[in-house]
């Protein structure tokens, strides 16, 4: 079955590495792709095309001053991937819970020993 073109959906736009790593630099505020570029130690035209995808599925919004362009996240539309990540949190808080349970379980019985 032929794979998905990146602009598809949030998530093949995010499957890449590179463009999370913009996403995460951007929740702290909107920046220009040369302080992105810089900031990732990527070139500036890589990190363009990076952007044009993020752009394509609203995960980012492009703000032009002059012959630069800024760039800042558009959080909401990361709302698919985090519907969908939902069930997979409840999973691991009670695969967490089990461990605690564990571990004192574990130190109660090791403080057993020492008596």
């Amino acid at each position: 079955m032929a794979r998905l073109a990146t602009t598809a959906d949030v998530f093949n736009a995010i499957a890449e590495p590179q463009r999370r790593a913009i996403l995460t630099l951007l929740q702290t505020g909107e920046r220009s792709v040369n302080e992105i570029a810089d900031a990732l130690d990527m070139r500036q035209p890589q990190t363009s095309k990076h952007l044009r995808v993020l752009s394509e599925v609203d995960l980012v919004h492009v703000r032009k001053e002059g012959k630069q362009r800024f760039y800042s996240l558009q959080s909401e539309s990361l709302k698919p991937i985090f519907t969908w990540i939902l069930p997979f949190e409840q999973l691991w808080q009670d695969r967490y819970d089990r461990l605690d349970d564990y571990l004192q379980k574990l130190q109660s019985e090791e403080q057993t020993y020492d008596q």
